[in-house]
């Protein structure tokens, strides 16, 4: 092996408590591969999902659309406090997941699905009545 490559090899730690959160990763055990990647695709869902509320709810109000303007508003806004609640549950959920996972609990209900789903069709309907009323 040439010692250039003997030198990376040193520095890499060999340790898992270096890792961040602590009170995900400072808890049980490494759980098979397939779950933490399971896991971490489900997070960044959430993030996508996050991303098209907040676009919908910003392109609301940057498009002329033929909508009441206090209704468009109002769904502009709840779209975008789901996309801002969908983003920060998705730390969440990924983090309590993780953390059943690592120690062999049951795992978390889902909740912020509902929450988007409720928020999605409230917007909605906002917007069908702005259609109609306009």
């Amino acid at each position: 092996m040439p010692a250039g490559r003997r030198a990376i090899l040193r520095h890499v730690p060999t340790t898992t408590d270096r890792r961040r959160p602590r009170r995900v990763y400072g808890v049980g055990t490494d759980p098979d591969a397939r779950f933490s990647l399971a896991n971490e695709r489900t997070f960044l869902a959430w993030v996508r999902t996050s991303i098209a509320l907040l676009a919908a709810g910003v392109a609301l109000e940057a498009l002329e659309l033929p909508v009441h303007a206090v209704l468009r508003w109002c769904a502009s806004i709840l779209l975008v406090l789901l996309g801002v609640l969908a983003a920060a549950w998705a730390w969440v959920a990924w983090a309590r997941v993780e953390r059943a996972v690592r120690t062999g609990a049951p795992l978390p209900p889902p909740v912020a699905g509902a929450v988007v789903s409720v928020g999605v069709g409230v917007a909605g309907l906002l917007l069908l009545v702005g259609l109609l009323v306009a």
